[in-house]
């Protein structure tokens, strides 16, 4: 009898750069594999590897009534319809819709990636203390019921996640990386270059960056500081079109828009950067690790576990400019410190990182082992 995997995810893309390796060796391994989720323009493309999809109708932003409950409605239908051996549920509405949907079915394994629990469960006021008391209450149910297995990225989030509900809790560090890929290249200590990638949101510590580059050439005026990534209009953190023009028309920043060869582009740069409120664990800063590059990242969950705090990059304070200035100018003055946290970097990949591991780890669950 073949073995069926479901993946149920938000977005193509997002599986595509987060999750591709974990399909492609169940492929390998003989599983049956589909993935469920919204669809862009890569359903050839990941049908043209093999792969059963089947599109969804979710909203990454949207909470209307009737479009969630239709999307639940969606997920229950295809987890009926394939009765996966496995179930995977990554992102939030899927771990959530996901969850319910499969305690009313016989699943043999459910497994929820959760990649971040947001900035809500470190934000302060009655509200947020509101609002993180109903998360708790829709996760504690999506979570719960027999065969069920969470994977999460920090230990952070592992902590939370423990004290929210008991099954068993995993710890990876985050979605992995091709080593063979992303290589570690000698700086050009001539030109520095100073570069932050992301989905152009606010919650990315994008504002602060800019903020921070303003203060930086004013000393620095031969440095070159890059910022790559698009708007997310489905984000109600985007940043908007205008937002985009304003930073171009400032002339402190290169503005490049989405780069399909990053690693190409860490391996220009000197030093990466990325100030973000709160992440599960930035698959940027591993990736800026493979590449043998130093990090300025913010003291928060998630991006403090992508590094070794004062060996491969160093903490600025969040939603900090001024810190996070200081943090990127001592990396800039400091060549020996700079190239060593470089090196430190790739080795913490190395040992880390691998996407090889990342995927062994996963399949260890799917097949029970953990």
């Amino acid at each position: 009898m073949i073995k069926k995997i479901l993946f149920v995810v938000n977005v193509d893309w997002f599986f595509i750069s987060h999750r591709l390796p974990l399909a492609l060796e169940a492929l390998k391994k003989g599983y049956e594999v589909h993935i469920s989720c919204a669809i862009t323009d890569k359903k050839k493309y990941l049908e043209s590897l093999g792969l059963k999809v089947h599109p969804l109708d979710i909203s990454r932003s949207g909470i209307g009534i009737t479009g969630e409950i239709k999307a639940f409605l969606e997920i229950y239908k295809v987890l009926k319809e394939i009765s996966p051996n496995v179930a995977h549920f990554v992102t939030i509405k899927p771990v959530l819709y996901g969850g319910i949907a499969s305690r009313f079915l016989n699943i043999n394994k459910k497994i929820f990636s959760i990649s971040g629990l947001g900035f809500i469960f470190i934000k302060q006021g009655f509200n947020a203390t509101l609002v993180r008391t109903l998360v708790k209450i829709m996760y504690r149910f999506s979570l719960a019921g027999k065969n069920s297995h969470v994977i999460v990225q920090n230990s952070s989030d592992k902590v939370v996640v423990i004290s929210i509900v008991k099954v068993p809790t995993t710890l990876i560090r985050g979605s992995g990386v091709d080593l063979n890929q992303y290589k570690w290249i000698k700086e050009n200590n001539q030109n520095i270059k100073v570069s932050m990638a992301c989905r152009l949101l606010k919650d990315k510590g994008v504002f602060e960056y800019i903020e921070a580059v303003k203060v930086l050439k004013q000393r620095f005026p031969n440095i070159e500081f890059e910022l790559y990534g698009d708007i997310d209009i489905y984000n109600p953190a985007s940043l908007t079109n205008e937002d985009i023009k304003m930073i171009k028309k400032s002339g402190f920043v290169n503005v490049y828009g989405f780069s399909s060869n990053i690693a190409s582009a860490f391996s220009d740069s000197n030093i990466v950067v990325l100030p973000s409120y709160r992440e599960g664990l930035p698959k940027v800063l591993i990736e800026a690790a493979a590449c043998g590059r130093a990090v300025v990242t913010t003291d928060v969950p998630g991006c403090s576990d992508a590094i070794v705090p004062d060996i491969t990059g160093l903490l600025c304070k969040v939603k900090n400019s001024e810190s996070l200035a200081q943090m990127i100018e001592k990396l800039i003055i400091d060549e020996n410190l700079r190239n060593s946290m470089g090196k430190a970097g790739r080795k913490l990949a190395e040992k880390e990182f691998d996407i090889k591991k990342v995927v062994e780890k996963h399949f260890e669950i799917y097949e029970g082992k953990i």
